[in-house]
């Protein structure tokens, strides 16, 4: 064990996630690069207050323990070794704890590996968990009839509206939020607490959008932010979008946000990963639209 991994404590001793472990995982995902849109430390951390994310060390394993009393459970571990053992002890914890067992978004590449059923364990796929990758090519140029909806959207925006797309700096982040403010004020967010959660997250990417290096793209509008997006580096050649929001009364705002993101910034990879539609319908109809290369999936591995 390195350095990195002495201020994480050996399990079943946890303790909570924070800014200054990013070293430690940037390190984990170069050796291992993942393939779902969870692990890149900017995920994990945002969204840290949501699943009370707690992390500790079972052999050569990065432990992630959302620690939310009766509905716990652990995200696949991070690193190399016995991973049966690692998956059996997680779920024993968990059932110790009167709790139901479960690793949520366990990666197909990991499932096909093992025969769970022989080490007391199932998995079972989780649809609505399923991450979208698209060809990066093919949401920039919108090529061919499946796509004229779309090209039709921005051309007339672009007809429409004068408008200028730049890429992120520190400087247009208070007009983020003022926007992210406004489109909470619209979708009511304080009644929803996944669109709680998700402003909480956007606002700690925001506070922290240097330290945790992603990058960002806005468009403007007679001088004013009306849509932000924040993405980055998944594997070598996938990059993932954490996070899009426009101005929903600029109609095809969010498909040129979509376009001039990946053509000013991620023209030189091959995949986006779109993340999952949580099993939502209007969410699934949206992503189905831009036509998936192929869908990530995920599992939920539990006690057989």
């Amino acid at each position: 064990m390195n350095e990195l991994w002495r201020s994480v404590p050996e399990f079943p001793e946890f303790r909570d996630l924070t800014l200054e472990d990013k070293p430690l995982f940037d390190q984990l995902f170069t050796q291992s690069p993942p393939v779902i849109s969870e692990f890149t430390f900017t995920n994990l951390f945002i969204w840290r207050d949501c699943y009370q994310t707690r992390i500790s060390l079972f052999q050569k394993f990065l432990c992630l323990l959302s620690d939310r009393g009766e509905i716990s459970f652990f995200f696949p571990p991070i690193g190399e070794g016995d991973v049966v053992r690692c998956y059996q002890t997680l779920l024993q914890y968990l059932k110790e704890k009167e709790r139901n067992p479960k690793i949520l978004r366990v990666p197909e590449i990991t499932v096909k590996t093992i025969h769970w059923e022989s080490f007391g364990m199932k998995a079972e796929w989780d649809r609505g968990q399923s991450d979208y990758v698209y060809l990066i090519r093919d949401l920039i140029e919108l090529k061919g009839r499946k796509y004229h909806r779309k090209r039709n959207h921005i051309k007339q925006f672009q007809e429409k509206y004068s408008y200028q797309y730049i890429p992120l700096t520190p400087d247009w982040i208070p007009q983020c939020l003022q926007l992210q403010t406004e489109w909470c004020d619209l979708r009511h967010c304080e009644a929803s607490p996944g669109l709680l959660n998700e402003s909480v997250a956007i606002k700690e990417a925001f506070t922290h959008f240097e330290k945790l290096g992603v990058q960002g793209g806005i468009i403007l509008i007679h001088g004013k932010v009306e849509a932000f997006t924040l993405g980055e580096p998944l594997n070598q050649d996938t990059v993932v979008i954490h996070i899009e929001k426009a101005n929903p009364s600029y109609e095809g705002l969010y498909p040129t946000i979509n376009q001039s993101f990946l053509e000013h910034q991620w023209s030189g990879y091959t995949y986006v990963n779109r993340e999952q539609d949580l099993g939502e319908e209007g969410l699934r109809k949206a992503k189905e639209s831009y036509f998936p290369d192929h869908l990530v999936n995920k599992y939920t591995v539990t006690l057989a």
